[in-house]
């Protein structure tokens, strides 16, 4: 066993892997945000301005693919906050559904749409939707999902500033001051909620999140996840890593259920230290426990746990601008946007970008001119780099 993969003199000690667009298709994922997205519209659960027949739990592949080309504007939206460096789909949900609310309160008669801004100057939640759908309900609106791209032309806001930017907005088209749009807000949490039962499915839901699913029928995407790699492959990559003395981490903002399950029926599982794979509950446990939301990429602290395991000094991990690893060049870490080289820069680690996430080979200037260490067209393609390229 030797004591890492060189390059130059620098070692490679640790390599830290990112789960969607890396080892999994995300496109799963981005299915079930503009399910959520059209949920939160047209279901009577939500702001109901769906008819009968327009809202179900269950469509084809290619209903689905109509809807989230509709919604996501053949993906552009996606690109969009992605290139942002927004890399979590519960955000952008939220961010998309947001401006839709905002869009459908500014369609009111004057009258109506003054009673409706009052409710955006306190944290919308259930109660609030209710409002909003008996208004909506009385008076004709309709959804317009080339707003995005329209609200969002005269900015350049970045990462969480995206969010933020929807008081702006909110400013703009109905004339109010307010701050109620925030990360982890209460309108937040109930597209969380309704996503998971989407990818999920009724099953798991209640055990997965402590609460019901609002809409039961869903089935769930997660048992049928879609590797980027023959999984025999990756098995392969993981155990010539261990056997070669790298330490594997695992920072992903999936949740535990939706990481650890798929894991394990592909036998990755098993090759890993559980203490070193850092999900989604990890950072909102964290940003709970330490009054320190928010820590989701592109803050670093996933990557942090991933590498330093969640038995460390967790609360150590969780400032605001961590400093640079001290033996930073010592440690790789893989990811496919943006948000995970961010992620790379701020603790002074090598990046390799795979090219399999949203964005697909469209994604390679923009990690270039990001300054990626490496880019590799797959998966499939790092024991080349690690055991043929940085072994030189």
């Amino acid at each position: 066993m030797s004591d890492g993969i060189g390059e130059q003199g620098k070692m490679i000690k640790t390599i830290l892997f990112d789960v969607d667009g890396v080892f999994l298709s995300e496109e799963r994922y981005f299915d079930a945000s503009a399910l959520t997205v059209r949920e939160l519209l047209l279901s009577d659960h939500y702001l109901g301005l769906g008819r009968a027949h327009e809202f179900k739990t269950r469509y084809s592949d290619r209903e689905i693919a109509g809807i989230r080309a509709n919604i996501f504007l053949n993906d552009d939206v996606l690109n969009f906050m992605k290139s942002r460096g927004m890399n979590a789909n519960w955000d952008m949900i939220y961010v998309t559904f947001s401006v839709q609310l905002i869009h459908l309160t500014a369609q009111l008669p004057e009258d109506a749409r003054e009673e409706a801004k009052k409710w955006f100057q306190k944290p919308i939640d259930r109660a609030s939707l209710d409002q909003f759908r008996t208004l909506f309900r009385k008076y004709p609106v309709q959804p317009d999902f080339s707003q995005f791209m329209t609200d969002f032309a005269d900015t350049e806001v970045t990462r969480q500033g995206i969010i933020l930017y929807l008081n702006q907005i909110a400013g703009k088209r109905l004339g109010l001051e307010t701050d109620i749009f925030r990360p982890k807000s209460a309108l937040w949490h109930i597209g969380e909620h309704a996503s998971q039962e989407w990818y999920i499915g009724d099953d798991h839901v209640l055990a997965a999140t402590g609460m019901p699913s609002v809409q039961t029928g869903k089935e769930g995407f997660m048992n049928e996840e879609r590797t980027l790699a023959d999984p025999a492959r990756i098995r392969r990559l993981f155990s010539r890593l261990s056997d070669s003395g790298v330490k594997i981490g695992i920072a992903t903002g999936r949740p535990h259920l939706e990481t650890f399950r798929p894991f394990g029926y592909l036998h990755w599982l098993e090759l890993l230290d559980e203490n070193h794979i850092a999900t989604a509950d990890d950072v909102l446990m964290a940003e709970k426990k330490y009054d320190a939301a928010p820590l989701a990429k592109p803050h670093p602290f996933t990557y942090l746990l991933a590498r330093y395991g969640k038995d460390s000094d967790v609360k150590a991990l969780t400032v605001r601008k961590p400093e640079k690893l001290a033996d930073g060049k010592e440690t790789l870490i893989v990811g496919d946007s943006l948000a995970d080289l961010f992620c790379a820069r701020q603790l002074g680690c090598r990046f390799a970008g795979v090219l399999t996430g949203l964005s697909g080979q469209k994604a390679k200037p923009e990690l270039e001119a990001h300054g990626a260490d490496y880019i590799l067209d797959s998966i499939a393609d790092m024991e080349d780099l690690v055991f043929e390229k940085l072994n030189k």
